[in-house]
């Protein structure tokens, strides 16, 4: 990206947004980027009265199916079978359960587990999405990861040159490279080191971002084990790298539990995760710059090396898609 790029900087989902690119964006292509999210929102969070989902909620359904449905779905399916589980989309109702609810309380009440035959409740072909009985979908496994891939599909199909979509810890770059920071879970100030895209997306995911305390004291957090219905206490952060922001943020997901860096294999996916003990690990052949110093065989991120000055991400932020 030349130093001459223009950045657009919105907020969405509840989230802050940048786009970057050669030239101002014209009107009426951020008046189609801004109409997509709203409508993509309207279809799929689980804060909104009047979405998609909360109607299957209240009622089952069916629904005419969003036409990001078949897509997504299909890629939960893919994480739920890899992961023994640990990943269902209809892990919304533990999320509320602990707090993290359209009224957004968070104080935990107690751990519920989501429906294990998940796949057997919830429907999605011939342009329906239902349920056998009511229940909360939350997309957050992949679904800000499928938002940018469709904003920078608008976008590079308007203008000509380098274009950069990032959604806060959600990030696609199409054309120069981009030297992305890796964002260190328990120090914002430093990074455990550089990633350099070109032509992909690098998706993040972090405990550290929603987090609150229980009823007991205890930190409580976004990322689910669907299984039991308590936050993942093993792994800390995890960033990978793939063609599509979706497949991306579908991995980012998946490295919280076992079976992750297998399904990252099978899709060729590079991937970094960061344990809850400081240790760090990473796929066969990844090609992001890591600041580690090797103890006893550990491989451990350091606290104090500064991130050199490329775009930072962690993440993501708070919005109203991700779990």
């Amino acid at each position: 990206m030349t130093a001459a790029a223009a950045s657009w900087r919105f907020d969405a989902i509840g989230t802050g947004w940048e786009v970057v690119t050669e030239r101002p964006l014209p009107a009426p292509v951020r008046a189609t980027v801004t109409a997509r999210i709203d409508a993509f929102d309207r279809d799929w969070s689980r804060f909104r009265t009047d979405s998609a989902v909360s109607a299957l909620a209240r009622g089952g359904g069916p629904i005419a199916a969003p036409v990001d449905a078949v897509a997504m779905l299909d890629a939960i399916a893919a994480l739920s079978a890899a992961t023994g589980g640990a990943v269902n989309p209809l892990v919304g109702d533990s999320l509320d359960a602990l707090g993290y609810g359209a009224d957004y309380s968070l104080r935990s009440d107690r751990p519920v587990p989501a429906p294990g035959d998940w796949i057997e409740r919830l429907s999605w072909r011939d342009g329906r999405l239902a349920l056998r009985e009511p229940a909360t979908v939350d997309v957050g496994a992949l679904g800000k990861g499928r938002l940018v891939d469709v904003v920078l599909e608008i976008v590079g199909s308007s203008v000509d040159g380098d274009v950069t979509v990032d959604a806060s810890g959600d990030l696609a770059v199409r054309g120069r490279p981009q030297r992305i920071g890796l964002e260190h879970p328990y120090d914002a100030r430093r990074a455990i080191g550089v990633w350099e895209v070109t032509d992909a997306a690098l998706c993040a995911s972090a405990v550290n971002r929603r987090a609150w305390p229980s009823a007991t004291g205890e930190t409580l957090h976004h990322v689910l084990d669907a299984r039991t219905g308590q936050p993942v206490r093993t792994i800390a952060a995890t960033w990978a790298v793939a063609p599509e922001a979706m497949m991306a943020d579908a991995i980012a997901t998946a490295l919280f539990f076992d079976g992750g860096p297998r399904l990252a294999h099978q899709w060729g996916v590079e991937w970094v995760r960061m344990t809850t003990d400081g240790r760090v690990e990473w796929s066969p052949g990844c090609h992001a710059d890591l600041f580690v110093r090797t103890d006893a065989g550990a491989r451990t991120a350091p606290a104090s090396r500064p991130t050199g000055g490329p775009r930072t991400v962690a993440g993501p932020r708070p919005n109203s898609l991700e779990r």
